[in-house]
């Protein structure tokens, strides 16, 4: 039996009903150690009634349970506010709490940006992007509350950009600054968040790439299972951090963060004078500006105030 124990905390996965897929090796692996884990997947969207690789709460809350651990399912949407606070009434009514939430329901098309719709963008944005901050928004006060939250996000590779991916990656890169701004908010009411940029097997290469591409061949030596330890990592409270964005894929875990280079300063600054000093705009690493163990970032923060808003 694992050392590291999450027994007593409530855990929901969205995205989770899908076999093989990210979120229900997430799931799973919650359940074996012992958290009480909500099961939130929608089957099969409107837009998708066909989609060839059905998902299921249910069937996975049940293998959670028949593997000795405690879940529920449930179906509503990540892409409305509505959903997404049904989601978290599911865990309240359930388990009477809401301790870690894991935001993994994503939506992916692989196309050139050419090629993509404007209504491939807003799914995008509605599912990936909006999705994780209204589950985060309904369990948000809830976690302000008991004083402590564990928000695990699950962003992407693809935050680095690249060919095919325009409108993925720019819905998970928003991820990965949403995660930094709680992060910030949260560590005052004892509310942690991370993201993990996961890589494994599952109903998403499946149906986004070819049997026999090398993506699919790839994929198919990484289990999907190699990715959930470090997002159960960092829904422990053993694990201090904070806004930290981690790679965790086929066993290799790394920390991913944003730097500065030191660049150079020219109070009269023109074209000219950039042009000239450019290989020490562009040149060596200065200091990292994004990961971090304490809280420094909160350094100037100021509270928010809904009556000072635009």
């Amino acid at each position: 039996m694992p050392k590291i124990r999450l027994d007593g905390r409530t855990a929901v996965v969205t995205g989770a009903g899908g076999n093989p897929s990210l979120g229900r090796a997430h799931a799973m692996l919650l359940g074996k150690l012992g958290a009480n884990v909500v099961v939130n997947d929608i089957g099969a969207g409107a837009e998708t009634p066909n989609y060839p690789y059905p998902a299921n709460a249910e069937a996975i809350a049940e293998e959670i349970r028949a593997a000795g651990g405690k879940a529920a399912a449930d179906t509503n949407s990540v892409a409305t506010m509505e959903g997404a606070e049904a989601i978290i009434e599911t865990a309240l009514d359930a388990f009477g709490s809401i301790d870690i939430l894991v935001n993994n329901a994503a939506f992916s098309i692989t196309a050139l940006f050419e090629e993509l719709t404007p209504r491939d963008f807003e799914r995008h944005i509605q599912v990936n992007l909006l999705g994780t901050a209204y589950t985060c928004k309904a369990a948000w006060p809830h976690m302000k509350a008991q004083g402590r939250g564990r928000i695990v996000n699950i962003a992407s590779g693809a935050i680095a950009g690249g060919a095919g991916v325009a409108a993925y990656a720019a819905s998970k890169g928003g991820i990965f600054s949403l995660t930094r701004s709680l992060a910030s908010e949260g560590a005052p009411h004892g509310i942690l968040a991370s993201s993990v940029n996961p890589g494994g097997f599952s109903r998403l290469v499946m149906a986004t790439q070819q049997e026999g591409s090398f993506i699919y061949e790839l994929a198919k030596q990484s289990p999907a299972e190699l990715s959930s330890p470090a997002v159960a990592y960092l829904a422990h409270d053993d694990c201090p951090v904070t806004g930290e964005c981690i790679d965790a894929v086929a066993g290799m875990v790394r920390r991913v963060y944003l730097a500065q280079t030191e660049g150079f300063v020219d109070p009269e600054l023109t074209i000219d004078t950039l042009a000239q000093h450019w290989d020490e705009v562009m040149a060596g690493v200065h200091e990292s500006i994004v990961g971090y163990g304490g809280h420094e970032i909160f350094d100037g923060a100021q509270p928010y105030d809904p009556a000072t808003r635009d």
